[in-house]
């Protein structure tokens, strides 16, 4: 049978009352569809609702900006915490992405038990949907990928948690947060990890490699999404830059370069759990890497990745 959004909504928000009751939640705001479709949901519940957005230093560019207009243009009132500096301490030397995920989620919970601590919140509410606890594993699952929201919480987080979307998948999701009156630019927006940056940066993070990768992915967004508008191809379900960890030898002029290799990612899917590359074309390629070569200095080759879900995940970490 179909998925309703229609009747997903009243039941959901049924539950959500249930659940919290008059109680104080917090939730994290991250800029995603699915922290805004289950903040939402809270709101038009009717309970006691914090939104937070926690500055982590692993977000896209210009993301504070963008989700402030965005929560303001729903009427959330939102909570930044600038934390940029935590994080990225607290990465140092870790190089493996599972224990990168965990570090972060951990983190994550931490900044949030201080912020609840502070408003008396005592439930914490998730935008957990399908794919996460599916892939974090447990219960006879394998493990694929921790989720910042499901496997990293530790168990002492000293919240009760409230996932109103945790059985939907994201093309459900969607639908539910065009149902709820969103604006396109937040129902319509691709994935991002919960761990930001920080998993597109393969092997250790550092400031330098974030600013990298964060201007790498602004290009290839821009390109795909001019591409897809001007109709030379469809848009990808997801799209980004990931940065390698090794530099491979180029030429700049008559010199020998050394520099960072940017690995361009872009799938199509439905829901996330299998997903195919997305064919793009060649001009939009060169027009990509011409562009990460010439604007991210530290950058001097550019590739493709043409692996689909299975055998790989979508994101490299």
């Amino acid at each position: 049978m179909p998925f309703n959004p229609e009747k997903f909504i009243p039941s959901a928000e049924q539950e959500i009352r249930a659940s919290v009751g008059k109680e104080k939640a917090i939730i994290a705001l991250s800029g995603g569809v699915d922290s805004f479709v289950a903040a939402t949901l809270c709101a038009k519940a009717g309970i006691n609702l914090k939104a937070v957005f926690v500055d982590t230093g692993f977000m896209r560019k210009d993301e504070a900006r963008k989700v402030k207009a965005a929560a303001e243009s729903v009427g959330i009132n939102l909570t930044v915490v600038e934390a940029q500096g935590k994080f990225i301490d607290a990465l140092k030397g870790a190089e493996e992405p599972e224990k990168k995920r965990k570090i972060v989620g951990e983190m994550f919970v931490r900044v949030f038990e201080k912020e609840a601590k502070s408003s008396g919140a005592t439930f914490l509410v998730q935008g957990t949907i399908a794919p996460d606890w599916i892939e974090s594993g447990g219960l006879g699952r394998d493990t694929i990928k921790s989720h910042h929201n499901v496997a990293g919480l530790p168990k002492d987080m000293g919240l009760k948690l409230c996932e109103p979307i945790r059985e939907l998948y994201k093309h459900e999701v969607r639908m539910v947060g065009k149902s709820l009156g969103l604006p396109p630019y937040i129902y319509e927006r691709q994935p991002f990890p919960g761990p930001g940056l920080s998993v597109r940066v393969v092997g250790e993070v550092s400031e330098e490699k974030l600013d990298i990768v964060r201007e790498a992915c602004d290009v290839v967004e821009h390109e795909l999404e001019k591409a897809s508008a001007e109709g030379k191809m469809e848009k990808p379900w997801q799209y980004f830059a990931a940065l390698l960890p090794s530099k491979t030898v180029g030429v700049k002029g008559d010199e020998r370069s050394y520099k960072y290799t940017i690995l361009v990612r872009a799938v199509k899917s439905l829901d996330g759990m299998t997903a195919n590359f997305s064919m793009v074309p060649p001009d939009v390629l060169q027009a990509i890497s011409t562009r990460i070569c010439n604007e991210i200095k530290e950058v001097g080759r550019v590739v493709y990745d043409i692996t689909n879900k299975p055998p790989s995940t979508i994101e490299l970490e």
